[in-house]
């Protein structure tokens, strides 16, 4: 134990002596700054991305929509009344009162009532539906109503990222988000096909239906219609939303005129080139009009003189950027009104005029 304790500060005195002989021998030693551990308190980081202020803006205006209706059962010796229930959101889209939602959230329904966010339950007024556009606009008398944030000039895009405001499976107000991949029709021409609407991949689940699909700004983009799916097969990702411009116009007609009316001229064409009717292949070639390709017998384009081969460059004076684009001028159109037709057969340019019809 004595020898052990010995060498230990043998070991120790040695060690100091040398680096005693080191400081003296390499005095810049002395003023070495070794390594330490810093926390920084006052380090910067960037803001976290948020959407909450687009939320704060839209979300007041998003109500659920709960409904009742009345079922005879005829199954059994006794028929027997059943009562459904059925939930989805709406959108306030005006201090007036009206709210869009859409037509499956309330077809059928005997009884409606909103439950506001800030606590505020009112029944509400079926005021019209249209079923092609799966819309429908409600009533509800109250004061001091939020509005969802519009802009008439908005013109969303591809790519654009946009939140889907509801009330899924009855949950409570819930926000989910995506990005538009398709931006859909805008005007009435369509002809209740789903794919003619807004595509994006923001969940849209039971009880969202009818709800706000609206920009990072929180300005409306849509309104949430349903989940794309095909029969026996799992489609996932792709949701629908009915286009804020073709909403509004929706919504306009049916407080105005209590329905929508669509009007039509009984033909079909296609996009062209030229005045050879060379068609058109791209979306970044230049319209030239439409060249027809078939007029339906005893319709308003056959009566106005309208025939196949003809290429029509104008209607009421105004060219139009794509097929899609006259049809919806077309539909547009109060039945019964007049429509001038500009168009070029055998290299000669004709006024025609037509009488729009209405849709039934």
């Amino acid at each position: 134990m004595r020898a052990f304790l010995l060498f230990l500060f043998k070991s120790i005195a040695y060690g100091l002596a040398l680096a005693f002989v080191l400081l003296w021998l390499f005095p810049l030693l002395n003023n070495l700054n070794l390594p330490t551990i810093q926390h920084n308190n006052n380090e910067t980081l960037p803001a976290p991305i948020s959407y909450n202020q687009a939320v704060r803006r839209a979300a007041p205006a998003v109500v659920n929509v709960y409904t009742r209706s009345t079922l005879v059962d005829p199954r059994g010796l006794r028929p027997r009344t059943i009562e459904r229930q059925e939930l989805g959101s709406g959108v306030l889209m005006s201090a007036k009162g009206y709210i869009l939602t859409n037509y499956h959230v309330v077809y059928g329904a005997d009884h409606i009532e909103v439950a506001l966010q800030d606590g505020r339950w009112l029944e509400a007024v079926l005021i019209g539906q249209d079923k092609m556009t799966d819309l429908a606009v409600l009533y509800v008398q109250a004061e001091n109503l939020p509005v969802i944030p519009q802009d008439p000039e908005l013109e969303p895009q591809v790519g654009d990222v946009v939140l889907a405001i509801g009330n899924p499976l009855n949950l409570g107000q819930t926000i989910t988000q995506g990005i538009i991949s398709a931006n859909g029709n805008n005007g009435l021409s369509s002809q209740g096909s789903y794919l003619d609407f807004m595509r994006m991949d923001a969940a849209i689940n039971r009880g969202n239906s009818g709800g706000a699909l609206v920009n990072t700004n929180g300005s409306l983009v849509g309104i949430n219609a349903a989940a794309y799916q095909l029969e026996n097969q799992d489609v996932q990702g792709i949701f629908l939303a009915v286009p804020y411009q073709l909403a509004l116009n929706v919504m306009q007609k049916i407080i105005k005129h209590g329905r929508v009316t669509r009007s039509y001229l009984g033909l079909s064409g296609d996009a062209v080139l030229n005045a050879s009717g060379e068609r058109l292949t791209s979306s970044g070639q230049l319209l030239y009009g439409i060249r027809i390709t078939a007029v339906s017998a005893n319709g308003p384009a056959a009566e106005a003189g309208v025939q196949v081969d003809d290429i029509i460059l104008e209607i009421n004076g105004q060219r139009f950027r794509n097929v899609q684009a006259a049809l919806n001028l077309i539909a547009e159109t109060a039945p019964n009104a007049t429509l001038e037709l500009t168009i070029e057969r055998n290299s000669q340019r004709l006024s025609l005029t037509a009488i729009a019809r209405e849709v039934i």
